[in-house]
């Protein structure tokens, strides 16, 4: 039998070269991201280690650390629990740098790092809602009896003690939110955000940046969020930022973001039925969340906030205005204590 099929012309023989070497090129370059990826993640990990403990929550791994009673308090007589909450790309390290110091000699601190963020594991597919982080944070800073505390949230993580507030309001005394998200905003999420948390950015885009991210520019993005205000000396190695570059935070921290307005404009009509001790601390600079969308309209919906406005200070006021911010941990103690005798 005679074949009428006919060999590969020259260009068909020069496609299929192509073809193959630029899968090459893609795949080595694909294999020099994921290394490098995992090259920068083991060095973050490595020079900055788990600081606390690790607790399961309906099988998620919540990431918290006790600093237990502070000195001259007993179990007798215990000093007031108070939870602090990082915000968006953060993690423990960064209460721990100035406002835990501050607050250490009058509270039993407890610090977590939020689900997906840190070392806490991500709860579900959507990198955990501002509900889910909320009770997988109560459920593990019960474990270790803390009952009925202060919880401080910044930033994001002023949404999240929202949401315990909201859902849970006998678990906590008073609440304190410092630059806290509470309101919906007009301005669409940005396309950092948009890519990030697409299907496409989580697999492609978010290795390229934990593996090739310069660290000037991880430099100039903290100044850009502490701005106007300079970044605290030390801050940038005490904060450790390549563990909010490891892609699973990344990852986690992109979906948050991406789900946050919807959850927030969800959450706010709920304020009003909050009874509990609230302080607000907010900068007036604040261009990351700002004091007349959030903290103002937080003021007018909550019938028991107490607004403190720092003039000039923008988003980190647990960094540049510490005492401020530890005044307010104080005054939500106290209405909180004096609200506990008149049951």
């Amino acid at each position: 039998m005679t074949s009428t099929s006919r060999p590969p012309s020259i260009w068909q023989r020069s496609a299929a070269k192509a073809v193959l070497a630029t899968s090459l090129v893609l795949a080595l370059g694909a294999g020099v991201t994921l290394w490098r990826a995992s090259v920068r993640e083991a060095v973050a990990v490595a020079n900055y280690p788990p600081q606390g403990q690790f607790l399961e929550v309906t099988g998620e791994q919540v990431h918290v650390l006790d600093l237990g009673q502070p000195a001259g308090w007993s179990s007798d007589a215990p000093a007031p629990d108070l939870v602090l909450i990082h915000g968006a790309s953060g993690h423990i390290r960064d209460m721990s740098f100035r406002l835990a110091p501050a607050l250490r000699d009058r509270y039993r601190i407890v610090i977590v790092d939020r689900p997906g963020l840190g070392y806490s594991s991500r709860a579900d597919h959507t990198g955990a809602s501002l509900a889910e982080q909320a009770r997988l944070i109560r459920g593990a800073v019960a474990q270790l009896d803390v009952r009925a505390p202060i919880v401080l949230g910044q930033s994001y993580g002023g949404g999240v003690a929202l949401a315990w507030a909201l859902d849970a309001p006998g678990s906590l005394s008073a609440l304190v939110t410092v630059g806290g998200v509470s309101h919906p905003w007009p301005t669409p999420l940005s396309r950092f955000y948009k890519i990030t948390s697409s299907p496409l950015g989580q697999a492609l885009v978010v290795p390229l940046l934990t593996a090739f991210v310069p660290r000037q520019t991880i430099r100039d993005t903290l100044t850009e969020v502490f701005e106007p205000q300079p970044v605290p000396e030390g801050y940038f190695d005490h904060f450790g930022p390549g563990l909010t570059l490891r892609r699973s935070a990344m990852r986690a921290n992109a979906l948050q973001r991406a789900n946050l307005l919807a959850e927030i404009t969800a959450m706010a009509p709920r304020y009003p039925a909050l009874r509990l001790p609230i302080e607000a601390v907010h900068g007036s600079a604040d261009t990351t969340v700002s004091l007349d969308l959030h903290a103002r309209q937080l003021e007018r919906d909550a019938q028991a906030v107490n607004l403190t406005v720092l003039d000039g200070i923008g988003h980190m006021p647990h960094q540049v205005a510490t005492e401020a911010v530890a005044a307010a941990v104080d005054r939500a103690a106290e209405r909180a204590a004096a609200q506990a005798r008149l049951r």
